[in-house]
């Protein structure tokens, strides 16, 4: 188990129990530091990140199957990116879920509380990189491949989040803990087609910087050309000061051009 997974356990394990022996089944560590959706948009932004780490005092499943989920997917992770990568991973998704559930819900007085988002988060982010890895679901116990493992919770969470059903759970948070994830996991490629697509711009820019100078400077030398054939053929004497000045300021431009290249 990495350092960060085994920190984090003993983080949320740590405040589970000081509800415990303090708040005494009173909610008010809850409305305090659980993240209020009304609260939460009045400047209380500290909420985003506190609720993570509280747990519902009346249900110690909430708590343990957190906990199992971050151990379990979460040492191959931390493992995998190492624990900077992992803990920054952890805390987008965390924050993520919060504010999407506050996004949905912005006059809400009820907190919401647990890792569940940033576990959310966890679960996609194993899927991506081990797809094809099997694990068992425990209820019922069922093998199955990673990526299959993903879409499903993922398609439960969406139905139960649109159905309105089991009010008692932030489904929002948990697919925002997704969603911000994936947004995590894909910037660099994002970030790089965007770039790829600046640098085309940046060159469209300069051939038609390139194309236009090339016509503009067949017009010139057409112009110089002309000019010449005229004083071929009935001599310098006879332009007017308007053309020789014409001329000279063509010739003058084709060459700075010319020495440019």
């Amino acid at each position: 188990m990495g350092t960060v997974v085994r920190n984090l356990i003993i983080a949320n394990v740590a405040v589970f129990l000081t509800q415990m022996l303090l708040e005494r089944g009173t909610g008010s560590w809850a409305l305090t530091f659980g993240l209020v959706p009304a609260l939460f948009w009045k400047g209380w932004i500290f909420q985003a990140v506190t609720y993570m780490f509280l747990h519902s005092q009346s249900n110690f499943f909430h708590l343990f199957f957190n906990m199992f989920a971050l151990w379990m997917f979460g040492r191959t992770l931390e493992a995998y990116w190492g624990s900077r990568k992992f803990l920054t991973y952890y805390f987008v998704c965390g924050i993520g879920a919060g504010f999407t559930n506050a996004l949905v819900t912005p006059f809400s007085p009820i907190p919401i509380v647990g890792a569940s988002g940033a576990i959310f988060g966890l679960l996609l982010a194993f899927g991506m990189s081990f797809p094809n890895q099997m694990i068992m679901l425990l209820f019922p116990p069922i093998p199955m491949k990673a990526k299959y493992f993903v879409i499903i919770f993922g398609a439960i969470e969406l139905f139960m989040a649109m159905s309105g059903s089991n009010r008692g759970v932030a489904h929002f948070a948990h697919l925002g803990g997704m969603l911000f994830g994936f947004l995590y996991l894909k910037k660099d490629l994002w970030w790089y087609k965007f770039r790829r697509w600046n640098d085309m711009q940046k060159t469209k820019k300069k051939m038609k910087v390139v194309w236009d100078r090339d016509k503009e400077k067949e017009k010139l030398q057409k112009e110089i050309d002309d000019l010449l054939d005229k004083i071929n053929r009935i001599g310098i004497d006879k332009l007017s000061s308007e053309e020789i000045k014409r001329l000279k300021q063509a010739s003058a431009k084709l060459k700075e051009w010319e020495n440019m290249q």
